[in-house]
């Protein structure tokens, strides 16, 4: 079986999705291969010459080694002038690429300028037209080299920004190799699946698509007797020192779903999804082997939120190595002496969906937020050391100018604690409980679809919400810094390392 990771996507860590795969696979006796043609891609689409002949491209082209070598080195990280230069000219490599293909590509994104990844038929016209896209040569050739042998392909899909070089690849795969069966998996398949009605649009193409935590389906898929054997992700075969990291960030999940689960128009609700964590015991010990085994400068936990009994575990059995991840607002973090524990354990930085400073449009959301108890945890996290990468939210049905200004005085009050911020606008759930209340109308024609647009309640629509962010509250000079602050194309992916990259090796062997 070979097991694929699509273009575009971060190339900063490793895919965690096809590792814990490929570990249930190898533990319970099959064999397998990874591709990571995502990392693989990008670096192969940065070596071919440039068609454009502009100043900063050339000069982006002449130093794209060196660029390549720094963004693998902890000083850059240092230097945040010199980290947005090399992402910055990477970038202009990749956006100013053969336009025959009509496609527009960065570190983060892939876009077409006629093709929707929300459109079946579009997919589909991929599929039927790989070779019109810039990848065509790239996947050619490794597939060339890959296929030996291969009676099943895995594809992971997890985001829009892979969908149309999915498939592509998958009708590449279908048209050289029509006796291999494919399968479908991945976070986006997941949702399409938990879509009301779904009938499938893909049957002539893909053999089988897979909802959810696929070890399981897989499996069975491919005649592995049950109970199946537990199994630690295999990063093995993955080319680990090629990530645009200055050495491996490791992801892993103790959990999917999330364990809260009540938010209004929340994507996990209205699709459906439980909480399924691992036993706590298996974390700590997989966390402890895979920290053995592979040594990695900072731990990625991918959690939608970690749970609170898991934070206080950590800090009782340290993981070993630096670490970040999602957490709510929890009653632990109001303690300043947890949350100096935490930072002992290697804690140097958490994601804090704060979404609203209104207390209001917190409690119609259902976001068991209270604002003072926010601000006292942010003010306890910064004394600990602890890095803050903050969420918020404007346009929520929930919310009109007065509260968005509510919002900007919280973060103008606390931008001391805020390290990073993500400022996002609301975009409505398709299928979630709550669309029936408001009258909505899609972004974009597909039947792929997952969010809608709607006519707010208050009239705050998306045009007054951006006016506001672009005028008023990015330009509050204390938020004006923090929002600078943001790494460039790879924004909280990278932003730990700003944090971890100046503590002291006595204190990294101090978690050990």
């Amino acid at each position: 079986m070979l097991l694929i990771f699509p273009p575009i996507a971060k190339a900063c860590e490793p895919p965690a999705g096809i590792a814990r795969l490929a570990g249930a696979l190898k533990a319970n006796g099959i064999t397998c291969r990874l591709w990571d043609a995502n990392l693989e891609g990008q670096l192969w689409l940065l070596e071919q010459p440039p068609v454009s002949d502009d100043t900063w491209t050339g000069r982006a082209w002449r130093s794209r080694q060196k660029h390549l070598k720094s963004l693998r080195e902890p000083e850059i990280y240092q230097n945040p002038s010199r980290y947005a230069t090399a992402v910055n000219d990477l970038n202009r490599l990749l956006q100013t690429s053969d336009k025959r293909y009509q496609t527009d590509i960065s570190l983060a994104d892939y876009r077409h300028e006629s093709l929707s990844p929300v459109r079946s038929q579009d997919l589909l016209q991929a599929a039927a037209n790989p070779e019109q896209t810039p990848f065509f040569p790239f996947f050619q050739q490794h597939l060339a080299q890959l296929m030996d042998g291969i009676s099943t392909v895995g594809i992971s899909l997890c985001f829009l920004s892979q969908a149309l070089c999915s498939f592509s690849l998958i009708g590449l795969i279908r048209r050289q190799y029509p006796q291999v069966k494919i399968i479908l998996g991945g976070g986006l398949v997941t949702s399409w699946l938990a879509r009301p009605g779904w009938q499938n649009p893909f049957g002539n193409l893909i053999d089988q698509l897979i909802s959810g935590p696929g070890e399981g389906q897989l499996l069975e898929l491919s005649g592995c007797a049950v109970p199946y054997r537990p199994a630690l992700p295999d990063y093995s075969q993955l080319p680990l020192a090629d990530y645009l990291s200055p050495g491996l960030i490791l992801p892993y999940s103790t959990a999917s779903g999330c364990w809260w689960n009540r938010c209004s128009f929340c994507p996990e609700r209205a699709e459906g999804n439980r909480y399924q964590p691992l036993p706590i015991p298996q974390v700590l010990e997989e966390l402890q082997q895979l920290v053995h085994q592979y040594q990695p400068r900072l731990l990625h936990l991918l959690d939608n939120a970690l749970a609170p009994v898991l934070l206080q575990r950590l800090i009782e059995q340290p993981p070993g190595v630096p670490w970040y991840g999602f957490v709510r607002f929890e009653r632990q973090l109001e303690d300043p002496a947890f949350c100096r524990s935490l930072r002992q354990s290697g804690c140097v930085m958490l994601k804090l969906g704060i979404e609203s400073g209104d207390q209001a449009v917190l409690d119609q959301l259902h976001k068991g937020i209270e604002l003072s108890a926010a601000g006292r945890i942010l003010e306890n996290l910064r004394q600990a050391g602890i890095a803050v990468y903050g969420y918020l939210l404007f346009g929520t049905p929930a919310e009109d100018e007065s509260a968005a200004r509510r919002t900007l005085a919280f973060v103008q009050q606390h931008h001391q604690a805020l390290t990073f911020l993500n400022l996002a606008i609301f975009n409505m759930p398709l299928f979630g409980d709550e669309v029936v209340e408001y009258e909505t109308e899609l972004f974009y024609a597909g039947d792929l679809s997952l969010y809608t647009g709607f006519k707010h309640p208050a009239g705050w629509g998306r045009g007054q919400v951006r006016r506001f962010l672009r005028q008023d509250f990015s330009r509050v000079p204390e938020i004006a810094a923090i929002i600078r602050r943001d790494p460039p194309q790879f924004s909280s992916n990278h932003a730990a390392l700003f944090s971890s990259s100046v503590l002291s090796e006595d204190e990294v062997n101090g978690w050990k």
